[in-house]
This record gives structure tokens, sequence and C-alpha cells, in this order.
């Protein structure tokens, strides 16, 4: 069986390599015929414009008063051939000239700079006499068709549409003979049957002038036919016989091609000996190879111009055949949905030229990491999408993201600075999650969401459940912006406490949706899509200004507001900020913006400036979530923060596990030493209570004090604190 799979292909790569070789050797032929043709017409237009000069000077020189005049009754032979013959040698390069009558009596003759009677015009006579005739037979024609009436043209051009130029061979060099009626008064006409004659040699020089001016190689006179063999230009004599032929080296573009192509071919040949030898024992591989070339193909016919890409038509198509290859008990196939971490970040920092560049350099990282039966699809901006067959199990698939994105997590040199971006992953499994081209793609998105949703740069698979989440994204896509417009946003307050419980201190603003149709939506569902959409700026602004607006009447109480890394890193932030503090009234010390390392992580000296600006009008930072990341204390070193939040995640452990109730009184101690306010988020139980004010956590905040509330509940709150600003525990 294997033999009677290797013969058949060996036989058909020999076969189209032949037509290959021989495609490229006719080509190659064609190539160098075009070339010569072209020279060929090159060196013909040389020609004639040469002739065309030769007759242009003899015509300015007729035309002359001086020539005129010497030829005038009563006519001055000598003044004729200073005038014509001396004039047309020196000035041109003319080396035999004639004014012959209508009976070709010489009336004035140079030749090689010295006087010729008519002995010497009757040796020259074979090849002058041809261009002295067909002149004389022009002005016959020219003098029935005159019109009487119509204004004469300049003697110059009245002499030159009555000339004749010829390029001939005269016996032993190459000649331009050049003819034309000579008029015998100042306005060109009265022509009187004279002509004059002239001949101009093209020796060496000449057509090293002409070779240079035009391209062609070792330009020579080549005696008899010899000459036409290789396309030359042929030479006549005046009887029209040929004598000669210009001959030259010509250029051969197609031999270029053949020395070029002729090593791959014959690499090529051994190469099918090798690959016939080699498809014995790996028919299964080479046939797959073949069926992936042969997609390689298609894909030409399809592809995204940026990336060099299949696009999204061709990627539904091959999902669609691998789809319907799919057998019971068989190798599955999966659905990688891709989308570029903070791409729109770069593409606005460093310019649409870097975000092209940035999406070519990730297109050839992920290439890498695929197999050549995977397909990679660019969908357009900084969304990817792949498909990987032969997959056995979730472990293929969670092998194959890792992959992906240890090739993207490498810095990017980008105009001379390194970028760093991160990638997400959503990935849904035929037959497993779906059979069906339109669902699997939809699932895999889904995933696409979880994956950014828990933080980017990693990778989720589908789960069960998962479409109430896109159900939930497609709402906040399509409503969020008008709940914004519309005022149909709201803003609750949580308040931090002293540790006793007793004095209300602060409070922290937090967002809220209650849609009309659908209910109350989870921050958690509609911020990270808010982030995705281009709507967390127009959303933070919205919830910065109704804190400012109510905190104003709450005095000597802080008011702090989340920031989002998105927001954050907008090139007006700090500008937006500072107008709707100013805008509302609101003391600028009472408002406190709580950044998460998010925030930081990014561009730390971005963070920085922008910090230090916000600080010198008075703004207050609290570190959210301090101890979840990698870098907090370095971030406590660098940043000029005010307050560290402790994550609610240590005090939900902290009643579990000893080590959790060491990092909390550890965090209180180093903020206290670093002259930070502590606060800790998420305090639910007394016990949690009475262990933070025992270690000297400065802040409480959760729901054993208060849950988050209306402004008009912080309103009833503070009514009821004393002159000592202490209040009674109450539960809202």
């Amino acid at each position: 069986m294997t033999a009677r799979i290797v013969w058949p292909v060996a036989a058909v790569l020999v076969s189209l390599l032949a037509l290959a070789v021989g495609g490229v050797m006719l080509a190659s032929q064609r190539a160098n015929e075009i070339a010569r043709d072209r020279q060929r017409a090159t060196l013909t237009a040389v020609l004639d414009q040469q002739r065309d000069a030769v007759l242009r000077d003899l015509a300015l020189t007729l035309a002359t008063p001086d020539a005129i005049a010497s030829l005038r009754h009563p006519m001055s032979p000598e003044r004729a051939q200073r005038f014509i013959g001396g004039t047309l040698e020196s000035a041109f390069g003319f080396d035999q000239s004639f004014v012959l009558t209508p009976e070709d009596t010489v009336v004035t003759g140079r030749v090689a700079g010295e006087s010729a009677d008519q002995r010497r015009f009757s040796w020259l006579r074979p090849y002058l006499i041809g261009a002295v005739q067909a002149v004389r037979d022009r002005v016959a024609q020219r003098a029935l068709r005159r019109d009487p009436n119509a204004l004469p043209d300049a003697p110059e051009v009245e002499l030159i549409r009555s000339g004749e130029a010829r390029l001939l061979h005269d016996g032993s060099a190459l000649r331009v003979i050049a003819a034309m009626p000579v008029a015998t008064d100042d306005n060109g006409g009265a022509f009187g049957g004279l002509v004059a004659v002239g001949s101009m040699p093209l020796g060496p020089e000449a057509l090293t002038r002409i070779a240079r001016s035009t391209g062609h190689e070792d330009l020579r006179l080549v005696q008899g036919e010899a000459g036409l063999e290789a396309g030359g230009v042929p030479v006549t004599d005046e009887q029209g016989y040929i004598k000669a032929a210009l001959a030259w080296t010509p250029e051969r573009p197609g031999d270029v091609v053949l020395e070029r192509v002729l090593p791959a071919v014959a690499a090529a040949l051994l190469a099918i000996g090798l690959f016939s030898a080699f498809m014995f024992a790996h028919v299964r591989r080479v046939t797959t190879d073949l069926v992936t070339r042969e997609a390689e193909a298609t894909h030409l016919a399809n592809h995204d111009r940026l990336s060099g890409l299949p696009n999204r038509a061709f990627f539904t198509d091959r999902l669609d055949a691998e789809l319907a290859r799919l057998a019971p008990g068989g190798d599955g196939i999966a659905v990688l949905f891709l989308d570029l971490d903070r791409f729109k970040e770069i593409n606005d920092s460093h310019g649409h030229s870097a975000g092209d560049a940035l999406i070519r350099i990730v297109a050839r990282r992920l290439t890498g990491v695929l197999r050549g039966a995977d397909t990679l699809s660019r969908f357009g901006g900084d969304e990817f999408a792949i498909i990987q067959t032969g997959v056995r199990s979730a472990h293929d698939c969670a092998s194959l993201a890792h992959r992906v994105l240890d090739a993207i997590r490498e810095p990017i040199e980008l105009h001379g600075t390194l970028a760093y971006i991160g990638i997400s992953i959503g990935i849904a499994m035929a037959p497993d999650n779906a059979n069906e081209r339109d669902l699997l793609m939809r699932l895999a998105d889904v995933a696409l969401y979880r994956a950014k949703r828990e933080g980017r740069n990693r990778y989720s698979f589908f789960e069960i459940g998962m479409d109430e989440t896109l159900r939930m994204r497609k709402i906040v896509e399509e409503d969020l912006r008008q709940a914004i417009t519309r005022d149909e946003i709201g803003v609750v307050y949580q308040p931090q406490f002293s540790a006793d419980g007793r004095k209300v201190l602060g409070v922290e603003a937090l967002v809220r949706w209650t849609h009309p149709v659908h209910g109350p939506i989870s921050p958690a569902d509609f911020i990270p899509v808010a982030e995705q959409r281009g709507l967390i700026p127009l959303l933070g602004e919205y919830v910065l200004r109704r804190a400012c607006r109510d905190g104003k009447r709450w005095k000597g109480i802080s008011v702090a507001v989340n920031v989002s890394p998105v927001q954050f890193r907008q090139k007006d932030f700090v500008s937006t900020v500072a107008r709707i503090v100013q805008e509302e009234d609101m003391e600028p010390a009472r408002v406190e913006l709580e950044l998460t390392e998010g925030v930081l992580v990014d561009d730390a000296d971005g963070a920085e400036n922008a910090m230090m600006e916000l600080r010198a009008l008075g703004l207050r930072f609290a570190l959210d979530d301090f101890g979840t990341g990698y870098s907090s204390l370095i971030y406590l070193r660098r940043f000029a923060f005010d307050k560290i939040k402790i994550d609610r995640s240590f005090l939900e452990s902290m009643e579990t596990t000893g080590e959790s109730a060491i990092l909390v009184h550890s965090v209180v101690h180093l903020g206290r030493a670093l002259g930070l306010t502590v606060t800790a988020e998420g305090v639910e139980t007394t016990e949690q209570q009475r262990f933070l004010q025992a270690i000297g956590c400065h802040q409480v905040q959760g729901f054993l004090f208060c849950r988050p509330v209306a402004a008009e509940k912080i309103d009833e709150l503070l009514g009821l604190v004393g002159e000592d600003g202490s209040v009674e525990r109450k539960r809202a």
C-alpha cells in the first residue's frame, strides 16, 4: 500500500517539477527575447533621431543668409563651399557635401576638408544619388499639391519637409546620408532645382556614444549578415542589399533567472529522491503535510493584509471543514480566541505604525508555537483565533495556551523602547462543548470574556453556566452607555470607622447599576466590560462627580473613589480629576483615590508623575488590596501613598490559619512604621474587629458596622454623631 501511494506521488512531483522547469526555461527565453526586442527598438529609435538630427543640421546650414546668398545668381562656388561645406564639416561633423544642379552637375563640393569636383562626386554618386532623387520627387509632388493661398512655412521647416535622410553602408563604413532642396531667396522659396546632399560617418566613436546613451553593451558594426543572427539592426546599401548589421551583446535577464533557479531545481531533484525513500516509513505524516501545503496555497487568496494571516472568512470555512471531519471516538478540535492586553494603550502612546509592527510581531510569535495542522487567523484589531486539531484532551489545549502565553510574555522592541503586553485566551472544544461552528465560536468568546474578567494574561476553558456571562456582557455593551447618560447609575457609600467602631472617619464610593429590565447587575459583571469597550473613563468620571457632590456636605470625613487601571492610564486623567473636584467645590484634601497594583505595574513612571501632580493639588492616595500582589512593598517605597488597605481575603482566612493573622499583624505594624493609615476591609465579626483594634489598625470597614448605603443613609448616620464624633454601632 505504501508503494501505491509513494510512487504516484513521486511521479506527480517529478512531472510538476519538469513542467515548472520547462515553464521557467520558456519564461527565461521569452524574457531574453523581450529584452532583445526592446534594445533593438531603442537602438532603431536612436538611429532615427540621428538621421533627423543630420537632416536638421543640413537644413539649418542651408537656411542661413550667407548660404542662400552664395547660391543666388551669379553663384559663388567658393563662398558656397565656405558657408555650406565648411560649416557642415566644422560645426556638425559632415565629411562629404555637394550642391547639385538638376543635371547632377556639382555647383560646389567638399570631401574630407578639401574641394571636390565632378569626378570626385562620380565616385561617391552610387550611395548619394538615391537620397537626391527622393528629394527631387518630393519637391515635385509638393509643388503639385501646394495651395497658392496658403501661408508659406519657415524656410528651415520647408527644407526639412522636403528633405530625405538615410542610414546606409558605403561599402566600408556606416553613414547617414541627408539631402534636401536649396533655397535661393531669403524667404526660403525659389528652389531653382538645386539639391544639397551631405554625408556623416558613424564610426566607432559615434557608436560608443550611442551605446552609452542606450545601454547597448559592445555596440559595433559587423560586416555581412553575421550580426543578424543575434538580432542586430540591418544596414543596407543604396540598392537595399544588407551589407552589415549593428550588433551588440544583448541583455539576458532570463539567464539570470536560470542561474538562480537551476541550483534550486537540482536540489529539488535530490530532495524528491530522499523524499520518496522517506515516504515508505512516514506516509501518514507526509500525506498530512501535503494536505497542509494545499491548505496554505488556499490561504493566499484569503488573508489579512497586515499580518499575512488568514482572515475570519477563511477561519469559518476551515472550522466547518474540521467539524465535518470529526469522527466518533476520534481526536477532537478546539477553538481558541485570543485578545491582546494593553494593545490600545500601546497604539495610542506609540502611534499606529508601532501598533501595526506589534501585530506583525505577535503574528510571527503565535505562528511559531503552532503545529502545521493548526490554523491561526486574525479577525481584526488585536483579536486572533486558533483552530487546534488532533485534540485528545483538555491538556493538549492547555499546553498550547501556555506556549502562547510564554511567547507573548517576552518584551517587544518598538521604536527603540521595550513594550510589554499580555494575551487573554478563551477555549472551547469540539465535540465536548459544541459541534456547530457559530455556537463553538460563541462559547470560545464567552471563555475569553471570563479570562479577561479574571485578570487577563491567562486562559480560560468554556464551562457550563458561562452563557449567562455572555448574556450579561451583551446587556452591558448595549445599555451601559445610555444608563450613564440618563443618570441611571447609582453610587452607594460604605463608611470607614475608627478601630473601636465608634467614629466615622470616611466613606468609600461604590458604583451600582439597576437595569430597568434585568434588575441589579453586579459591578463585577459590568466594570470589566466597560474597561474593554472604552466606557470606563465615562463611568469613572460619573462616579467621581457624584462622590464629590455628595461628599462635600459630609464635613470632616474623607471620600474614597476607586480608580480603574484603564481610567488611570487616560492621558487627560489628571486634568479631568482636577476639573471635577473644582467644579463640584470639593475640598481636595478630603478626596482619596484608591489604586490597585494594576494601575502601577504597567507604567510606573507615568503613574508616579500623575500621582505627584494630583498630590500637588491636595488629593490623597490609598493602595487597595494590599498584599495580594507580588510587589506591594516596592510600591510603598516608591510611591507616596497616604493609606494602605488590607485585602478582605486575609481576614477571611485569619480565624482558620495562623499565618494570615501574622501577616495582618505585620502589615499593620509596617503601615504604622511608615506613617501610613491602615484600613482593614471586609470586617464581619466582632473577633476580627477586636484583633484589629488590639494590633493598632487605624480604620475598619465591613458589614459588621455598615453595608454600602445610599447617600441619604450616610446623612442619617452622620446626624447621630455627637459632639465628640462618636456613634452607636448601627447596622444597615
